[in-house]
């Protein structure tokens, strides 16, 4: 951990989380990462430096040749299937279980701030826990078909109609949710802060959120490991693993151990 206990953004982070009225926090893939989920855009590491997006994880390359886009999606879902919350994600629901935050807004697909006890969640960029088919529309729990998938290969067809399943994240040239979406810009309007955590804010058009809380009056905590454009507009800026920065503020918040 970069950024020490005590130190001046750390403890300027922590007055801002008790003293906040309406708390709402932006998640990226850094903040899955800890659990073994590989992100997209690390150098050397992301997924993005050894595939290109449009061929494999594009509408277009689901629509005509779904074969090869659930070839690339299997080993992701397998490492999302095995994971775990991390600290990250059990400190943040902590935190909102204790009141001190309204909305965790995510870019992840994997459900894990569910998982950890998270409750209000918005999901941008969808999620890879339902499936909708493409011809009648029916919606199924991915539980149903993971299986046979992650072991065999077997792409999920519908049971009603037999027309190919989609998963629910969103692919390049697709659109976003329109009522997540719109209920995430709703949070960024009344909040009066926004904790940036594990997000490189470089995906449009959800890395515009903070700038939008801002512009509303809120103040911006950015937890990451590397620069944010943002960076210079927040309050506070703490530099490393979100998996042990917000426990480390979850702690001092909701006064772990002290009397």
């Amino acid at each position: 951990m970069t950024t020490h206990p005590h130190d001046w953004a750390f403890d300027t982070a922590i007055g801002l989380i008790k003293n906040a009225r309406h708390t709402i926090v932006l998640t990226g893939a850094g903040s899955s990462t800890p659990s073994g989920i590989p992100d997209f855009r690390s150098p050397g590491s992301g997924l993005w430096t050894r595939f290109l997006p449009m061929e494999v994880a594009s509408l277009s390359s689901f629509r005509y040749h779904p074969e090869r886009f659930f070839e690339w999606l299997r080993p992701l879902a397998s490492h999302m299937l095995d994971a775990q919350p991390n600290p990250a994600h059990i400190a943040l629901a902590r935190l909102e279980n204790s009141g001190y935050i309204h909305t965790i807004i995510t870019q992840n697909i994997d459900g894990l701030h569910q998982r950890a006890g998270s409750k209000h969640v918005l999901e941008v960029h969808g999620t890879l826990n339902t499936l909708t088919c493409v011809g009648c529309y029916q919606q199924y729990p991915t539980s149903d078909f993971i299986e046979a998938y992650i072991e065999d290969g077997d792409i999920p067809y519908c049971p009603v109609c037999g027309r190919i399943l989609k998963p629910d994240a969103v692919l390049f040239e697709e659109q976003l949710p329109v009522s997540v979406w719109l209920e995430a810009r709703q949070a960024c309007d009344i909040c009066d802060l926004m904790m940036v955590a594990g997000s490189s804010l470089l995906v449009m058009p959800v890395a515009g959120l903070p700038a939008r809380a801002r512009e509303h009056g809120a103040e911006v905590i950015v937890v990451n490991k590397t620069e944010t454009y943002i960076d210079g507009q927040a309050a506070a800026v703490l530099t490393g693993d979100v998996a042990e920065i917000i426990p480390a503020l979850a702690a001092e918040v909701l006064d772990d151990g002290k009397n």
